[in-house]
């Protein structure tokens, strides 16, 4: 679990469930589905992530890798969405979001931890370049404040190229390969059943409809001939955490490249 020792003290003081998030945030819509599907009350307070209002000594005080989510919980700071929501779901284990212990739950733990694993490299890379880097260009002065509150190398790698450099040949493929890959896999694993991992609802669906999501809206992504995966987000249009968490938040900016399937 990713527990973290804020150094901004302030947070040690807050009460309840506390949730800093971005609406453009695939990661933070996860746990924004999970605090929904639980019927959890939470306090917002949304980062604009195009003012950059993530970069700054006090975030980074609560979350030292300047990323969202982070979740408070009475003073307890949770970080990685994958660890929030299923820190959620121990806590608050009505209505249970996991299987139960056993070939399900193991499944559940698979494709929960392989949505995390490509979001670097596959999921940002993709969208990054073929949407948000133009916008996502930092001054001199943010650049150097970033560079200063920053000290984990891979992002401070990355945003390097997606805001600046750009990404090569090599890296943009295998990106689109680990995508292609991945959403092929998802539907065989479709194939006979509703849902990732088993007849239920679960945290590997949160996990991952946020990507297709945010791949098929954002960045323009084919899902063409993945009838199993369309059928499977159409289930989860239909729970109202979809339009709460996804939906209601999303940036009226963002304008589609395409008309979303979902």
């Amino acid at each position: 679990m990713a527990e973290v020792t804020p150094s901004n003290q302030d947070v040690l003081e807050l009460k309840g469930l506390h949730l800093y998030h971005a609406g453009v945030s695939n990661c933070s819509m996860r746990v924004r589905i999970a605090l929904e599907e639980k019927g959890l009350a939470w306090t917002s307070h949304h980062l604009d992530l195009f003012k950059k209002e993530h970069i700054t000594p006090e975030y980074f005080g609560i979350n030292p890798n300047g990323l969202v989510p982070t979740l408070v919980h009475d003073g307890k700071v949770i970080i990685e969405s994958d660890d929030i929501i299923e820190y959620l779901d121990i806590n608050f284990p009505e209505p249970a979001l996991r299987p139960p212990e056993g070939p399900e739950r193991e499944t559940m733990e698979v494709w929960l931890r392989r949505a995390t694993a490509i979001h670097l490299k596959a999921v940002k890379t993709h969208i990054y370049e073929k949407r948000v880097r133009g916008q996502m260009a930092q001054s001199d002065e943010q650049k150097e404040q970033y560079e200063k509150l920053q000290t984990n190398e891979s992002l401070l790698e990355f945003h390097r190229k997606s805001a600046n450099d750009g990404f090569t040949q090599q890296e943009l493929d295998d990106a689109k390969a680990t995508l292609d890959q991945s959403f092929a896999d998802l539907e065989t694993e479709l194939g006979t059943r509703q849902w990732l991992a088993g007849n239920e609802f679960s945290l590997a669906d949160i996990a991952w409809v946020p990507l297709y999501f945010t791949m098929d809206v954002l960045a323009g992504y084919s899902f063409d001939g993945l009838d199993n995966v369309a059928a499977w987000a159409k289930r989860i249009e239909a729970r109202p955490s979809y339009k709460t968490a996804i939906l209601d938040w999303w940036p009226e900016a963002m304008t589609p490249l395409k008309q979303s399937n979902l």
